[in-house]
């Protein structure tokens, strides 16, 4: 009797979507940081400007992505990582990371970590730094900042 081959399915790419939340209208930063991610080999989704939360949430969900990433400029990070983070809680998709960059005090970075941001990058922070943190700590399905392999 002939063997047939084994057939394996191949890897789904990470999937993160970026999103710029709230009346922040500058996204320069995060079409850069989205365009860096999806050269390194990344699935990207942008969400363009002036996104709530729930319009994340829900475009995060229906494209099944493994992270968000969220660029806030405009100084209401308290207000919009946690209001994310409790939305992703609201739909049982707590295995969605959240990471994110803009102008954040380091203060309020203690204070996000705390509540569940995985990462925060501020001014400065290379594009290299980003896309390797993403390889190192990212991966579909993962739902801690523990790296890959280390589970």
């Amino acid at each position: 009797m002939p063997t047939s081959p084994s057939v394996s399915k191949p890897a789904r790419k990470i999937r993160i979507l970026v999103a710029k939340p709230g009346l922040d209208g500058h996204d320069r930063g995060a079409k850069i940081i989205a365009r860096a991610l999806r050269d390194a080999g990344f699935e990207v989704i942008y969400t363009g400007l002036h996104q709530t939360p729930e319009m994340i949430v829900n475009a995060a969900v229906q494209e099944d992505v493994d992270a968000i990433g969220l660029s806030i400029m405009s100084g209401a990070h308290m207000t919009l990582f946690p209001a994310v983070l409790d939305l992703l809680k609201e739909k049982h998709a707590t295995d969605i990371q959240v990471f994110g960059g803009g102008i954040i005090p380091e203060d309020d970075i203690v204070e996000l970590k705390k509540l569940g941001v995985a990462e925060l990058f501020t001014p400065g922070a290379t594009m290299s730094s980003i896309v390797d943190w993403v390889r190192a700590h990212i991966s579909e399905g993962t739902s801690s900042t523990v790296p890959k392999g280390k589970k």
